[in-house]
């Protein structure tokens, strides 16, 4: 590991990871700065939301992501609570990849925070690894007014760790800062990764960890000292191959810039359960609405709708249904989740529901429709003289339905995503493809998350 000013193998040392510092809760310090040092937490500000983010100050009191949002209020009950705004992170982190492009094309993004990058083409025109790293978060401090951490390595997974290991820490009486960018050379690999729990390897979750320490293996050093066999009986032939080549530094990853979105979906936690069909339809319009304007707005249409329910025991279930034509229709999205849920017991209460496509490609080659309003019944029921009359009408309703959503996402970009919703939610808010305004309060509904 090296300090600033060192130097390093162009050839050996391509992959930096860049991960900003707190970034959804620095995104609202930066557009308000009479935040600035105070404990922010940003998430679901509802009895059921979660953390997504918050500051050093708000992490010294024990808060972190993923937590209850509850729990963090006990934790930090002087902290301002902030409801995430989807929308404006997206538009930062569009800023911050203008800076990534800056410096490297070969960019392949994590999160709205965090991306990888292959920086071998760039060593004549910006120098050595680190000195880009150092470039970067020049770049994007000047550029977004905010604070990223880098990592330098010959691979994904020691970047990774690195650009951890880069970051500022929380303390009692103010944030620690960190020193902003870690370069990790081939022949400290092993030093750097080995005294390092064993959660810190993609591919051990929980479940993984328990069973690991059970057998006494906590560190990544001890993880390596199993032999590949032992540790293939344990956790299963895939997994524990690919946390052997792991545990020694192995990691054969490339940086992939043209990595497929592989699904996009909307769920969202009620603030209190909800028990019967009717109540969970008008949600699912809502969450298939958002989704389908995301479709359309991202070019993509897919072939299989999903469905997500977590129960109040946290049980939880999904349904699928998988089409023969790709489709980015909101109603067709809605009538497929309204089905699977129709077919599911939720007399015990669902807490969270969720609406996704995936197996998604570009409408441009995927000869996206919108699938006919008539079932093959009420086709066949017209008999074979008025079948190609009735086919006709549904066709033009199929067009007519296919207008009046563009003219629904022409209107919601010059107007706002909340200006129009469906019929069947009006008592309701119309649905958010971002997340909602800013709110500083506890009395709004369960967090909503978009991914």
């Amino acid at each position: 590991m090296t300090a600033p000013g060192g130097s390093c193998e162009a050839d050996a040392l391509e992959i930096l990871h860049v991960d900003m510092d707190c970034f959804y809760a620095a995104v609202e310090v930066l557009d308000d700065p009479s935040l600035k040092g105070r404990p922010v937490i940003v998430g679901g500000i509802g009895p059921r939301g979660v953390v997504a983010s918050c500051s050093y100050e708000a992490r010294a009191s024990g808060v972190r992501s993923a937590m209850p949002m509850a729990e963090a209020r006990r934790r930090c009950p002087s902290a301002v609570f902030i409801a995430w705004r989807h929308g404006r992170y997206g538009e930062v982190s569009a800023e911050l990849h203008e800076v990534f492009r800056s410096f490297t094309p070969v960019i392949e993004p994590i999160a709205l925070d965090e991306a990888f990058l292959d920086v071998s083409g760039s060593h004549r025109l910006f120098g050595a690894s680190e000195e880009i790293a150092w470039g970067i978060r020049r770049n994007v401090r000047e550029t977004l007014g905010l604070d990223c951490s880098v990592g330098v390595a010959r691979s994904k997974l020691i970047a990774k760790l690195a650009s951890k290991e880069a970051k500022p820490r929380a303390s009692a009486t103010a944030p620690v800062p960190g020193r902003g960018v870690v370069v990790v050379r081939p022949e400290d690999e092993i030093r750097f990764l080995h005294p390092r729990p064993i959660r810190e390897l993609w591919g051990v979750g929980p479940k993984t960890a328990e069973r690991l320490g059970r057998y006494g293996v906590k560190t990544i050093a001890e993880l390596a000292a199993l032999d590949r066999d032992t540790l293939e009986r344990l956790v299963g032939k895939a997994v524990g191959s690919h946390l052997h080549a792991l545990s020694l530094a192995r990691d054969e990853r490339r940086v992939e810039p043209n990595a497929k979105l592989k699904s996009v979906g909307n769920e969202e936690t009620f603030p209190t359960d909800r028990h019967d069909h009717a109540n969970l339809h008008p949600e699912v319009v809502r969450l298939a609405d958002s989704v389908g304007a995301r479709l359309r707005a991202a070019g993509l249409a897919g072939r299989t709708v999903n469905l997500k329910l977590r129960f109040a025991d946290f049980r939880t279930i999904t349904r699928s249904q998988s089409l023969r034509s790709p489709l980015l229709s909101s109603l067709e999205i809605a009538r497929i989740a309204g089905a699977l849920l129709e077919a599911v017991d939720v007399g015990r209460g669902v807490r969270l529901l969720g609406v996704s496509v995936s197996s998604l490609e570009p409408v441009s080659t995927s000869g996206a429709r919108q699938l006919s309003l008539l079932s093959a019944d009420e086709l066949s029921a017209s008999g074979d003289a008025g079948r190609s009359e009735v086919a006709r009408a549904s066709e033009a309703r199929v067009v007519a339905r296919a207008e009046v959503e563009a003219a629904v996402d022409a209107i919601r970009v010059r107007y706002g995503r909340g200006a129009l919703g469906p019929a069947v939610t009006f008592d309701g808010p119309a649905p958010r493809l971002d997340g909602p305004a800013p709110r500083r309060d506890s009395a709004a509904a369960g967090g909503r998350r978009n991914r």
